[in-house]
């Protein structure tokens, strides 16, 4: 391990005792060490860090932002016993002030990604991707919550998933329809087959048996929309692998206001869920779809022609 390895790791160790748990900090920051061993130098420059930050070039800039920061905090950190550390700045990526617009997934898409997905040529890979992405479109699962699955977090005979150490610190249990439980128990039974000598606790792994990471997940997800003709709508409404989760968040919604229910009586069940911890963060949904929000006007001018 070289030095720059053992400080970041010192970095988290000292980070971690202060109650945080950084998993992505551990991963991005050994990535961009290596990224520096790629270049044959251990000194963190700006133009190296911007350079490793807007790797894939593909995403969001949000995204490059987020790999910039985690950089620049540890760099802060590091500048002290190594002088000729560089911290990037704070404001190399411009600022958003709005939440992305979600990019909302129709039933034909979500087909053409499950085809796209089966066309991978590893079958194990094939399989990994197109039940993760079927699982995330039925469930609206955080993508890192699917990926941090565990073999034991999933119970074939009573049809549950377990989703623990989530966004917020909860454990949350989903039931799953039939079909989603066959379709989780054929990928296991392909999973065990094809490495049945490199058992891994994880329930989604990659062809070398080991968990799936996010930074892979989505270049690799990036690449089957392209394959699946799936293209922008506009600058701030892009296919990401997310959007699934608010896919599913706004069919559910809009199936409820198609069928007459009361949204409020209601919304509580869908934040449970999502793992939500307040429905304002549910509620997001109207305001911020476009058919959610028509919805929404025509059942309050319904109500106020009630009132009147």
């Amino acid at each position: 391990m070289s030095d720059l390895h053992g400080a970041v790791d010192d970095y988290l160790t000292l980070r971690r005792s202060l109650g945080h748990k950084l998993e992505r900090h551990n991963r991005l920051l050994h990535d961009f060490v290596e990224f520096l061993h790629g270049r044959e130098t251990t000194t963190i420059t700006t133009t190296l860090a911007v350079e490793w930050a807007t790797m894939p070039a593909e995403a969001q800039p949000d995204w490059w932002a987020t790999r910039l920061g985690v950089v620049r905090v540890f760099a802060k950190h590091h500048q002290a016993t190594d002088p000729a550390t560089e911290v990037p700045p704070a404001d190399v990526f411009p600022a958003h002030s709005r939440r992305a617009e979600p990019f909302i997934y129709t039933d034909t898409q979500i087909r053409a990604l499950l085809a796209a997905a089966d066309k991978i040529h590893t079958p194990l890979k094939a399989a990994t991707y197109g039940t993760l992405i079927g699982l995330l479109a039925v469930t609206g699962m955080r993508v890192g919550e699917a990926i941090r699955l565990d073999r034991t977090d999933f119970d074939p005979d009573s049809g549950v998933l377990t989703i623990r150490d989530t966004k917020f610190g909860k454990t949350r249990r989903i039931p799953l329809h039939p079909s989603t439980t066959d379709a989780l128990v054929a990928y296991s039974q392909l999973r065990d087959t094809t490495l049945s000598t490199k058992r891994c606790e994880a329930l989604f792994v990659s062809t070398v048996g080991t968990r799936l990471f996010y930074e892979n997940v989505h270049p690799n997800f990036q690449r089957l929309t392209r394959d699946a003709g799936i293209t922008a709508r506009s600058e701030r409404c892009r296919p990401r692998i997310h959007c699934l989760r608010h896919t599913f968040a706004v069919k559910t919604l809009t199936g409820w206001y198609r069928d007459g229910l009361n949204i409020d009586s209601r919304v509580h069940l869908l934040s449970t869920y999502l793992g939500h911890t307040e429905p304002s963060s549910t509620y997001w949904y109207l305001e911020a779809t476009p058919e959610l929000l028509g919805f929404a006007a025509d059942r309050l001018e319904a109500a106020a022609g009630v009132l009147s």
